[in-house]
């Protein structure tokens, strides 16, 4: 048992170190606790951050490149519908211009007759001043008072 706990506890020690020098790398990638590095571990630092940012750069491209290809493929399979509806509304076109031909061809000539709106209508006659009659005794039927109500060209 004795064993065990001590196998854990260097266990635990070599982990512990381990996650010390990760946090130490971590600040200096950052920047932070540069002062106590020596001209040799500034350049291994340089090259590593140099080789991160390659990487950064090539996965950055390599997503815009995978995106344009994507759009490119789009823009491809619209041009495609576009030019199918393009078609389809041709033959649309051509359908209907038929079939307004052979409309036109089977109806009968018929001059247009102009509309004579007096047959329908009474014109109104205007003048300038307004008269409204007055009567101080109530009409004795409802005939007299509707026809005193309505407009002449109703009657």
């Amino acid at each position: 048992m004795e064993f065990f706990k001590q196998k854990n506890y260097q266990e635990y020690l070599k982990l512990k170190a381990r996650v010390e020098v990760l946090q130490q790398s971590q600040r200096h990638l950052l920047g932070e606790d540069l002062g106590n590095l020596g001209p040799k571990e500034l350049d291994q630092l340089e090259s590593a951050l140099d080789t991160s940012l390659k990487q950064i750069r090539l996965k950055q491209t390599q997503h815009m490149f995978e995106q344009l290809s994507g759009l490119q493929q789009k823009e491809k399979n619209l041009m495609e519908v576009n030019r199918a509806l393009r078609i389809k509304l041709e033959e649309t076109n051509v359908a209907i211009r038929e079939t307004w031909q052979q409309g036109e061809r089977n109806m009968p000539y018929r001059p247009l007759q102009p509309a004579q709106p007096e047959a329908f209508f009474e014109p109104l006659g205007c003048n300038s001043t307004a008269q409204i009659p007055y009567r101080s005794s109530a009409p004795n039927n409802a005939a007299e008072n509707a026809k005193g109500m309505l407009p002449g060209w109703m009657h």
